[in-house]
């Protein structure tokens, strides 16, 4: 989501949307895992809220993953204050990786951090988040790309690669060495994906390139892209939505259905808003029984343009395309 916008704090609910209408928790930029058949939600939030549902319909709130912030962060967010954005969570050799967003409202005074428990299960005596400090961060008037919206993928040898960014002049792929908690040497970086950014803006403003929140999913042969365009956070004027480009390799490069490359600004267009949700967006795709389901906040123009979590599943063309997705 566009954070500089981002001028109240939206938490998780306790219920969930899935096939049938009911209640729907408020959310902003959900991500999704099972351990031992549960599934956990991790989301934005004071410490990174958490669920956790057996059948993706009734939720239980769970203790924060953080109750108190980060010793590190309030070095780079002066007015942190414990409230982190846009998580990703992965499995990998044993450990959960939950990586997360550290930021200031309107800037790229910004950090992504890591955190590993061998388990979700706040039960298990194994059930401990061991912060692992910063992987990558971003300053004003140095950097002009903003590290936060992380997303984690695994090429096809295995190698760990962290898709990141907000505005600016666009997203971010990295290389991270084989602990997940830095970046590999030699740095290896890539630019994701762009829209046309006004040349006389200054460093230090966000711009008018609004894309973020990058995930990779791996299908079909193919790496697919998907991306949020436009604004979030905004009530009844958010306009945001999420596009689509594909490449064959994670480095990309990533082209959408006509063919234009994401790097000069293309996306095929997967979900927007309409009379009912004001703009839908900042995704996350996995399989789950045999589905591919996407994760996403909407804003719900029936309760005041609250972001409302919602769950889709993903379909596909006969060219191995996602179909496009229609809110009711």
């Amino acid at each position: 989501m566009r954070k500089s916008n981002y001028l109240f704090v939206f938490l998780c609910g306790l219920s969930l949307q899935y096939g049938k209408a009911q209640e729907m928790p408020v959310v902003h930029d959900p991500v999704a895992i099972m351990e031992n058949g549960r599934f956990h939600l991790f989301c934005t939030g004071l410490g990174i809220s958490h669920f956790v549902s057996d059948d993706l319909k009734n939720w239980e709130k769970l203790d924060p993953v953080f109750k108190e912030s980060p010793s590190w962060a309030d070095e780079v967010v002066s007015d942190f204050r414990n409230h982190i954005w846009a998580p990703d969570v992965v499995h990998h050799n044993g450990l959960y990786y939950l990586y997360y967003s550290v930021s200031s409202f309107a800037k790229n005074t910004s950090a992504i951090g890591v955190a590993t428990s061998k388990t979700l299960d706040p039960s298990s005596r194994d059930y401990k988040w061991t912060d692992h400090g910063i992987v990558i961060r971003s300053h004003p008037n140095r950097d002009l790309w903003n590290a936060i919206d992380p997303n984690i993928v695994f090429d096809e040898n295995g190698l760990p690669w962290m898709g990141f960014g907000s505005f600016w002049n666009g997203l971010k792929l990295v290389r991270l060495d084989p602990s997940m908690t830095k970046i590999a040497s030699p740095q290896q970086w890539h630019t994701l994906a762009r829209r046309e950014r006004s040349f006389g803006l200054a460093d230090g403003n966000p711009g008018d390139a609004a894309l973020e929140a990058p995930f990779i999913f791996q299908k079909n042969g193919w790496y697919y892209l998907f991306l949020s365009w436009d604004l979030c956070c905004r009530g009844e004027k958010s306009t945001y939505k999420v596009v689509v480009g594909r490449a064959k390799n994670v480095e990309g490069p990533f082209f959408d259905k006509e063919g234009k490359n994401l790097f000069h600004g293309g996306g095929s267009l997967l979900l927007e808003g309409n009379k009912n949700w004001y703009g839908a967006g900042h995704n996350s795709v996995y399989t789950f029984g045999g589905e591919d389901l996407m994760f996403f906040h909407a804003y719900d123009a029936g309760d005041g343009g609250r972001p409302k979590l919602k769950i889709e599943k993903l379909t596909w063309d006969e060219n191995h395309w996602p179909n496009r997705i229609r809110l009711e």
